[in-house]
């Protein structure tokens, strides 16, 4: 088994990068056969696993936080057609949040990701796909592996960008009180079809849409509480405009999942969607910001396409 590990030495405000030499150790006493390659620039990530698939390494590793994952997933499936599985990957979760790998159960001890990828236990995963249109008319496509966000979320996001003296949970924790006072709430309109194929719309000012993957996101927010990510299916919650005392009082319950009979958020399920919004906001896939000036976005599922190694 040929192994490309993808580092980013930058995650986890650059705890990641010390961790390097420790994982290459690890892989050289387990004897893999492995090139290790660290990361520079936003985006590289992309590259490097496109070029990894193509060179035809069996097992692409992203070693780091929840964006990295996204660029290396991103990568594998510019390089993959489309009728084929995309993969496989694995995780050493080096970052600040490490949602996806989380989710999975991926343990955060390199060696026992090691461990993982020799048993090359595996399992496929729903993977979202997103196109977004920008204020200036302007699109992209990109894949998402655990979450997506519009709104305040994503303005969380960008505020926590930001912060340099923290690490971990409390890096959002802040941000979240940061956004209060820089986002301002407009007129989304979410459509979407069921399971069953049927179609619904709603469209008022909102806090947020959040279309869930995977149940976490942000480090500990479960937003998408019941999502789970081989069910072909995505989560969306949709938040109304709230005060900031409501969005205060609704942010413990989120934080525990434990707001499904809250009235502010709406919880359904879909295969695919389309959100359009009345002004420009910012956009996450997988806590990376693709744009502060989204109009909106086309997002659907391709259900079990990721492969991904899990422990045994």
């Amino acid at each position: 088994m040929k192994l490309k590990i993808i580092l980013n030495p930058y995650s986890n405000r650059g705890g990641a990068g010390k961790q390097a030499e420790r994982v290459q150790r690890l892989c050289q006493q387990a004897g893999l056969d492995f090139d290790l390659a660290l990361t520079h620039r936003p985006g590289e990530a992309i590259d490097l696993a496109r070029q990894a698939r193509l060179d035809g390494f069996d097992v692409v590793a992203a070693a780091g936080g929840d964006g990295t994952v996204s660029e290396v997933v991103n990568g594998l499936v510019q390089a993959t057609p489309p009728d084929q599985p995309v993969g496989s990957l694995a995780v050493f979760p080096l970052g600040s949040g490490n949602d996806f790998a989380d989710m999975l159960g991926i343990p955060h001890r390199p060696e026992v990701c090691v461990q993982m990828i020799q048993q090359a236990r595996t399992r496929q995963v729903d993977l979202g796909r997103a196109q977004i249109t920008n204020a200036d008319q302007s699109s992209m496509v990109r894949y998402f592996d655990n979450n997506m966000g519009l709104g305040f979320e994503a303005q969380v996001t960008v505020e926590s960008r930001k912060i340099q003296r923290l690490r971990g949970f409390a890096i959002y924790l802040v941000a979240v009180l940061r956004s209060l006072r820089a986002y301002e709430q407009p007129h989304f309109q979410v459509a979407w079809t069921d399971e069953a194929g049927q179609e619904h719309q709603v469209a008022h000012r909102s806090l947020l849409v959040s279309l869930g993957n995977s149940r976490r996101t942000g480090g500990g927010f479960y937003i998408t509480p019941d999502a789970e990510m081989d069910d072909g299916l995505l989560d969306i919650a949709i938040a109304q405009a709230l005060t900031t005392p409501r969005i205060l009082m609704l942010l413990p319950k989120v934080l525990r999942g434990a707001h499904r009979n809250d009235p502010a958020v709406r919880l359904v399920r879909c295969r695919t969607a389309q959100i359009r919004v009345s002004a420009p906001v910012p956009v996450h896939l997988d806590g990376e910001v693709v744009s502060e000036e989204a109009q909106g976005a086309s997002v659907s599922l391709e259900p079990g396409r990721l492969t991904v190694l899990v422990p045994g």
